[in-house]
């Protein structure tokens, strides 16, 4: 079943292209962990009943090992962990501001929650536009330019039909576009920031909530834990 599982995974190109991009990072020494991660991942969802995960449209193969392990656990000992199902928001996947299929740490390509509004600014004053437009009175292709594509993500639909027939008109410069960008971007990310600000200024709130949150992990994990040993036959030998 585990190499029918990795056969099938192998042959998805989303898998193809992550096991592509670690080789070009490591060569041929691709660590366990990227390997054996999805096991851990599974066990993480499994132990607290997770019955949906939240995530973007690279985890699916991961996700659907953690399925696969389960399917096979419950055909040998009955019901006993819960399937989970992949949740995913309109945007499945964002691309990186160097235009790049995938935005990542690793790449530096990718604009982060933490980022102060400067930071935001200089990542989308840097963002790749469209190659061919050399003055701002040259026709457009906002199909092909980042700042574009983030627009449909940070701007209002009319914005996004105004910037677009603007940029195909000649009418707009990459410029101005950017700048309206990196101000309806930072207007998204400022409620975030007020709330990440809010709990840096009172760490024993943050700790409260991180102990709370373990405590009924825990016990979560526990009874999970229990019921996977009955299954099979394991608590026997606690006795």
């Amino acid at each position: 079943s585990n190499l029918v599982t990795i056969a099938r995974l192998e042959r998805n190109p989303t898998v193809k292209t992550e096991i592509a991009h670690k080789k070009e990072l490591f060569g041929e020494s691709v660590t366990y962990g990227f390997l054996g991660y999805p096991v851990n991942q599974a066990a993480d969802i499994t132990v607290v009943g997770g019955t949906v995960v939240p995530v973007g449209e690279d985890q699916l193969p991961l996700i659907e090992q953690c399925r696969e392990i389960v399917r096979k656990f419950n055909s040998i000992y009955g019901e006993v962990l819960k399937e989970p199902e992949p949740v995913l928001s309109q945007y499945k996947r964002i691309k990186g501001l160097d235009g790049n299929e995938k935005m990542g740490k690793s790449l530096g390509n990718a604009i982060y929650l933490a980022d102060t509004e400067e930071e935001v600014n200089k990542k989308i004053m840097s963002a790749v536009t469209d190659p061919a437009r050399i003055k701002k009175d040259d026709l457009g292709h906002p199909d092909v330019c980042m700042v574009a594509y983030y627009h449909k993500l940070f701007s209002s639909a009319e914005e996004v039909k105004c910037v677009c027939e603007e940029c195909k008109a000649g009418k707009r410069g990459c410029v101005a576009c950017k700048k309206q960008l990196a101000q309806n971007t930072n207007e998204f990310l400022k409620p975030i920031r007020e709330k990440r600000a809010y709990y840096e200024a009172n760490p024993e709130l943050v700790e409260k909530i991180l102990k709370e949150g373990t405590a009924k992990t825990r016990q979560t994990a526990i009874e999970t834990i229990k019921k996977v040993k009955t299954a099979m036959k394991l608590d026997y030998f606690e006795e």
